[in-house]
């Protein structure tokens, strides 16, 4: 079925296609659209699932954890301060082991009040054990949800997984979507460490510190086991459905001296930029990073690297760049672009290219030296 949707439009549709147990739900803009629509969707009877409409975001996790701990498949969907207010249960939720599937659309952080897109929201989370995945279309936002399940849901992994879209550039943007006849592609859900009255477990004890560390290096061991998990869904994706995603999405990179490297819709617009610098004579192509969490492994070696980092850790560097130089080697020209919203054209993206300083750091639009 072929249709015109936008990004929030493409999560609600595959969440309704998963058919989850139980939604916990609060709005927060941009994201209220998925939850309304969710809503709806159970009003008319198209969706059988619990529906808990919470007090505040934290509730909304803790309730996803709770249910997700009986073996229910659960969702919910969040943006900027929604998932900060969540911090303390996303660390639970993957603790626990409990993977709930959630949608995150990208929003700057206040103050200043700014309801605009960045990734510092998503970034701010990395450390919590979540797998995070960055959609740059509204058809990848819609494919990505459904293949989310049966990542986070698998026993190799069992880990909570975010699918995070660009706010109002993506959540609130209208394209071209095509809904599939899923199948079989998302098996029903069954967590083996499942809360059963015959047989009582606790989760959250103490634990000392001869068994602690143990539980950390196991949520690393299904961290690193999810490479290969995501590998094979998203083939068996590509096989079934004739769409193809990986941890990086590439365009003109085989002989190209420079990359643009950019996550979200902005690794759509530097596709753009590449095309007016090839008319220019310049070998530039673009490596659009989807996936965060794991970060990917990348081969960046005898090129110049340009990145646009919508999202910064202060005193330490662009996030996506300082990932970049942390795992590749390479040493990147990082541009800080699009923090709350900021406008930027694939024209500003080709002249970064063009101005590039390996190594260098600059803020677009800030006319002192930071």
């Amino acid at each position: 079925m072929h249709l015109i949707a936008t990004g929030n439009k493409g999560v609600a549709e595959a969440v309704l296609q998963a058919q989850p147990d139980v939604v916990a739900a609060y709005p927060i803009t941009p994201q209220t659209e998925i939850v309304e629509q969710i809503a709806a969707f159970i009003s008319e009877k198209r969706l059988d699932c619990q529906y808990i409409p919470v007090e505040s975001e934290h509730s909304a996790m803790a309730a996803c954890i709770g249910a997700s701990a009986t073996g229910a498949r659960t969702f919910t969907a969040t943006s900027s301060h929604g998932l900060l207010y969540m911090h303390e249960m996303l660390h639970w939720a993957a603790g626990a082991r409990v993977p709930v599937v959630m949608a995150n659309v990208n929003r700057a952080l206040g103050p200043g009040w700014n309801v605009w897109a960045e990734h510092t929201d998503a970034f701010s989370q990395r450390d919590t054990g979540w797998l995070q995945v960055f959609a740059s279309t509204v058809q990848e936002v819609y494919d990505t949800m459904l293949m989310a399940f049966r990542i986070a849901e698998d026993e190799k992994v069992l880990l909570p997984m975010m699918v995070n879209l660009d706010g109002f550039s993506l959540s609130h943007t209208m394209q071209p979507m095509e809904k599939i006849e899923t199948g079989t592609f998302i098996p029903p859900f069954s967590l083996p460490h499942a809360i059963d009255t015959l047989h009582p477990v606790a989760y959250g004890p103490l634990t000392g510190p001869d068994e602690y560390f143990r539980f950390r290096a196991d949520m690393e061991r299904s961290m690193r086991s999810s490479r290969l998990v995501i590998r094979d869904t998203e083939a068996e994706f590509a096989r079934l459905f004739g769409r193809t995603y990986r941890e990086t999405e590439e365009y003109q990179v085989e002989d190209a001296d420079v990359l643009l490297v950019a996550m979200g819709t902005f690794g759509k617009e530097a596709e753009v930029a590449v095309d007016k610098l090839r008319k220019e004579g310049i070998k530039a192509g673009s490596l659009r990073v989807r996936w965060f969490r794991p970060f990917p492994r990348l081969d960046l070696a005898g090129r110049d690297i340009v990145v646009i980092d919508r999202g910064y850790s202060f005193g330490f560097g662009g996030v996506l760049s300082m990932s970049i130089r942390a795992t590749s080697r390479a040493e990147p020209y990082s541009v800080i672009a699009g923090l709350g919203g900021q406008e930027v054209t694939y024209h500003d993206m080709a002249d970064f290219v063009r101005d590039r300083k390996p190594g260098k750091e600059y803020w677009f639009g800030v006319k002192d030296d930071v």
